[in-house]
C-alpha cells in the first residue's frame, strides 16, 4: 500500500552569507519531490531553515560590526526570500535559534549524557572554522603556500587543544554499517554510498560535540561554559520542527518521524550519514528512511563559493531567463548526483529547443486546430491515452531513486513521441478533407498527451504548468495538487467536452548574448 504521508528536508542553510544558485539547486530539487508525492496523493511535509550558530557566524557578525542575533536576522530572511523567488512550497521554516529548537536540543543531550553516550575529555586536533569541522591528521595536507587544509574542502585548519564533551561514535561503528547493510537505499546515490561506507569501515573514533568558551550557541545543559557544537546543533532541527520533544505536540512527531528523506549536498552527507543516526540510534530514537547527497553546480570549473568570486545569485537568474525555464534548466541539464556544469548557451539551447519548440509548439499547434476547426470545444477521448500508466510507472519508478533528471528525461521522450504522433497523423489535412471525427480523435489524443504532461512536469515547473492546465480546460488548474482532480489519478480518465479559452504560447524564446555580451 502506498504511504499515506511523506516527509522531505532540505539541509538548513548556513547563514554565514547570503545564498547562490547552489543553494537554490538544493531547495529546488526537495521541492520537485514534494510536489511530486503530493500529486501522487499522500499529505506532504517539506522542511527548509536555517543554521545560525557557531564561530564561523559570529566571526562574520563581528567583521561586519553586528550582533550575531540581528546579523542572523537578516540573511535569515534572504533565505526566506530564496523560497518565493524559486517559487518553493516548504510547510515550515525552522531557524536554530528559535526557542522550539534549544529546547529540542537541550533534551536530546540529555538523553544521551542519561545513556552514558557523552562524557567529558580533552580534544586535540585540527578544527576548521569555515567547515565548522574536526579533521584527522591523514585529513588535512599543507599546501604550496604553506598553510594546513582540510583535503576535501580546502579550508584552512589550525591546531585545537581544549576540554570537550564527546559522543561515543566509535561505538556505532557496527551498528551503522549494519543499518547500511540493511537498508541498500539509505544513502543516495551509490558512488555517495560507497564513499560513506569506506569512511566508515576505515574507523570510526568518538566525536568532540562541545566548544568551550563561545558565547554563540545552545548552552550545554548543567555546563553553561560549554555550547553544543554546531552539528549535534544543527541536526536535531529536523525532530525539532516536528514537536519533538513536547508532549502537547506528540501526535505530531508520531506522525511526521522518522523524516523520508533528507536532500544535502554531497560535501555534508558525513554529517548527515554518519553522525546523524549514530546521534538518534544512541538516543533511542528511529533513523531517517533515507539521505540523497547531491552534486554541485560548477560555475567555471569550480564550485560556487565567495572567495572564488563565482557565486551567481538567483534572483539574477530568474530575472533573465524567467522562473521556469530556469528550475527546468537545473534539473534537465546535471544527471541528478553529480556535479554539472551549468552555462547561458546550454540554457538558451535547451530552453528554446525542448520548451518553446517542443512541448509550447506541441500545445499551441493543436489548440490552434481546436479552436479553428472545432469552434474551440475540446474532443473527448473515448479512454485514457495508452502511454498513461506506463509513463507514470516509470516515472514513480526514478523518483523513488530521486533520479530527478531520468524523470524529466522520460517525460521529454514522450513528448518528442507526442510531436512525432501529431505529425504523421497530419490532422491539417484531416480538416482539409472534411474528416471530422479522425480530426476529432487525433485532437483528443493529444491533448489528453498534453495533460498527462503538464501533471508530470508541474513539479518542475508549476506557474507554466497551471497555464497549460488553464489552456486545457482542467479543473486541476484551480485546485490544490494533491487535492481532488489535480492528484495523477485523474488521469485515469479523460476529461468531458468543455469550451477552451483562446490558445497563447507557453514560453518564450530566449535570446543569444549579443556580441559584446558574449566577449565579457
Amino acid at each position: 500500500m502506498a504511504q499515506a504521508r511523506y516527509h522531505i528536508t532540505t539541509p538548513i542553510y548556513y547563514v554565514n552569507d547570503t545564498p547562490h544558485i547552489g543553494h537554490a539547486y538544493t531547495s529546488l530539487s526537495c521541492d520537485l519531490v514534494a510536489r511530486w508525492h503530493r500529486l501522487a496523493g499522500k499529505e506532504v511535509r517539506l522542511l527548509t531553515g536555517t543554521d545560525e550558530h557557531g564561530q564561523k557566524v559570529r566571526k562574520a557578525a563581528v567583521a561586519l560590526g553586528e550582533d550575531p542575533q540581528a546579523f542572523t536576522d537578516r540573511i535569515s530572511d534572504n533565505f526566506r526570500a530564496l523560497v518565493e523567488t524559486m517559487h518553493c512550497s516548504p510547510d515550515d521554516f525552522i531557524r536554530t535559534t528559535e526557542l522550539r529548537h534549544r529546547q529540542a536540543v537541550q533534551e536530546f543531550w540529555r538523553r544521551l549524557r542519561s545513556r552514558n553516550q557523552i562524557y567529558e575529555g580533552v580534544y586535540s586536533g585540527w578544527y576548521a572554522v569555515r567547515d565548522e569541522a574536526f579533521y584527522e591528521e591523514d585529513e588535512t595536507e599543507v599546501g604550496a603556500d604553506g598553510i594546513r587544509k582540510a583535503r576535501a574542502s580546502g579550508a584552512e585548519v589550525e591546531w585545537l587543544e581544549e576540554p570537550s564533551y564527546f559522543f561515543r561514535l566509535s561505538e556505532w561503528q557496527d551498528r551503522l554499517l549494519r543499518l547500511y547493510e540493511e537498508n541498500p537505499s539509505f544513502i543516495l546515490p551509490p558512488t555517495r554510498r560507497n564513499e560513506v561506507l569506506s569512511f566508515v569501515r576505515g574507523g570510526l573514533r568518538d566525536l568532540s560535540v562541545s566548544r568551550k568558551g563561545l558565547d554563540w550557541g545552545i548552552p550545554v545543559p548543567d555546563d553553561s561554559a560549554h555550547v553544543v557544537y554546531v552539528w549535534l546543533d544543527a541536526l536535531v532541527n529536523y525532530l525539532a520542527a516536528t514537536g519533538w520533544p513536547d508532549s502537547a505536540q506528540q501526535e505530531s512527531y508520531e506522525k511526521w518521524w522518522p523524516a523520508d528523506l533528507h536532500m544535502v549536498g554531497k560535501d555534508i552527507l558525513r554529517f548527515h550519514a554518519v553522525y546523524w543516526p549514530a546521534f538518534l540510534m544512541a538516543a533511542e530514537l528511529p533513523v531517517t528512511h533515507q539521505v540523497f547527497g547531491h552534486g554541485w553546480l560548477l560555475n567555471r570549473g569550480r564550485k560556487m563559493s565567495k572567495s572564488e568570486g563565482n557565486v551567481l545569485r538567483p534572483a539574477d537568474l530568474v530575472e533573465r531567463y524567467g522562473l521556469d525555464p530556469l528550475r527546468y534548466y537545473l534539473i534537465r541539464e546535471v544527471p541528478f548526483g553529480q556535479d554539472g556544469y551549468i552555462s547561458h548557451d546550454s540554457l538558451v539551447t535547451r530552453c528554446n529547443a525542448e520548451l518553446s519548440n517542443g512541448l509550447g509548439n506541441l500545445a499551441q499547434r493543436s489548440l490552434t486546430m481546436v479552436a479553428k476547426n472545432l469552434g474551440g470545444t475540446a474532443p473527448v477521448a473515448e479512454a485514457a491515452s495508452e502511454i498513461v500508466a506506463p509513463l507514470l510507472a516509470r516515472t514513480a519508478g526514478h523518483m523513488e531513486e530521486q533520479a530527478l533528471h531520468l524523470m524529466a528525461e522520460e517525460v521529454w521522450s514522450e513528448i518528442g513521441a507526442a510531436n512525432r504522433f501529431f505529425d504523421e497523423q497530419a490532422p491539417w489535412t484531416l480538416a482539409k478533407e472534411g474528416k471530422q471525427a479522425e480530426l476529432a480523435a487525433v485532437l483528443a489524443e493529444t491533448l489528453e498527451r498534453l495533460r498527462l504532461f503538464a501533471y508530470l512536469l508541474y513539479p518542475i515547473m508549476p506557474t507554466s504548468c497551471r497555464r497549460l492546465l488553464v489552456l486545457l480546460g482542467d479543473p486541476a488548474a484551480d485546485t490544490p495538487e494533491g487535492e481532488g482532480s489535480f492528484t495523477f489519478s485523474a488521469l485515469e480518465t479523460p476529461l468531458p467536452s468543455r469550451q477552451l479559452p483562446a490558445p497563447k504560447p507557453l514560453f518564450a524564446r530566449l535570446e543569444e548574448e549579443d556580441e559584446a555580451e558574449s566577449k565579457e
